[in-house]
């Protein structure tokens, strides 16, 4: 498959050839059941699999723009939705959505939520209330995204990585993470952290600070935070993000966003 796939990609008239355009189809159909993924654990690193981007991008010129109902409710589009929660033991909450070639273990929950075409959401993962899971993004087991999450997408570059959200992470109300930024397991980010490919990340639990970028260290504590930057205007704080301590072994990991920031005294 992969080789129809780069021979397709290079050669868009290919796709004329049935059999360019049924890899392209089975390709995103085992996207959809998790048999393959955008991007997978390749020992403390991740590996992106291009050819499958290739394949998800490629798969939409095959696809006609139609009309789906959902009992009263009407949509137009070129990919269909995913169907058949019961047998995939999915908790879909309306008004839920999730789009085909997106895989969805057992066990996950959906509230009010969007989860977009290439991702992976591991089991027993909560997606809260109009949280959102953009494109390829990878989200590991027993995640909870809260309320108004905002899991960033990617397709184009194919080079580009996915967001990556490992296991046993807690991600906080109004977080926003993207630009294939990663969030190690057991992290815990309270609301409104914004990481991007760019963001500082400052642990400043030391004497000296230690900066990241595009990356939150295993069982990370992380809240909002600025710094000072002059301008030609004057000095003004740019949001950064601050690492202000670790998860307890003792946490359970499956406690509460309140009881894993209770310590440090930070909302959730």
């Amino acid at each position: 498959m992969k080789e129809l796939i780069e021979k397709a990609w290079k050669d868009r008239s290919l796709l004329e050839n049935p059999e360019f355009s049924d890899a392209i189809e089975h390709v995103v159909q085992q996207l959809d059941q998790g048999v393959i993924r955008v991007a997978e654990p390749d020992g403390d690193t991740w590996k992106v699999n291009e050819w499958i981007k290739k394949a998800v991008i490629l798969y939409f010129p095959l696809k006609k723009m139609e009309i789906s109902q959902a009992g009263s409710l009407q949509f137009y589009d070129k990919i269909p939705l995913k169907k058949g929660y019961d047998k995939l033991k999915v908790r879909a909450v309306p008004h839920a959505v999730a789009r085909f070639g997106a895989y969805l273990a057992p066990g996950v929950i959906l509230m009010p939520s969007y989860v977009n075409i290439g991702a992976y959401v591991g089991s027993e993962t909560l997606v809260d209330t109009w949280a959102t899971v953009g494109s390829c993004a990878q989200i590991g087991k027993r995640v909870h995204l809260s309320g108004g999450v905002g899991i960033g997408g990617v397709l184009e570059p194919v080079q580009a990585a996915p967001v990556i959200v490992e296991d046993d992470v807690f991600i906080g109300s109004r977080c926003i993470v993207v630009e294939g930024a990663r969030v190690d397991r057991e992290a815990v980010l309270g609301a409104n952290v914004v990481i991007t490919g760019s963001t500082r990340i400052l642990d400043v639990t030391g004497s000296n600070p230690v900066e990241y970028k595009g990356y939150i260290p295993p069982r990370k504590v992380v809240i909002p935070g600025s710094y000072p930057k002059k301008f030609p205007a004057g000095t003004y704080h740019i949001p950064c993000a601050l690492i202000i301590g670790e998860r307890k072994e003792s946490t359970n990991k499956k406690t509460t966003l309140n009881e894993a920031l209770r310590e440090y005294q930070v909302s959730v």
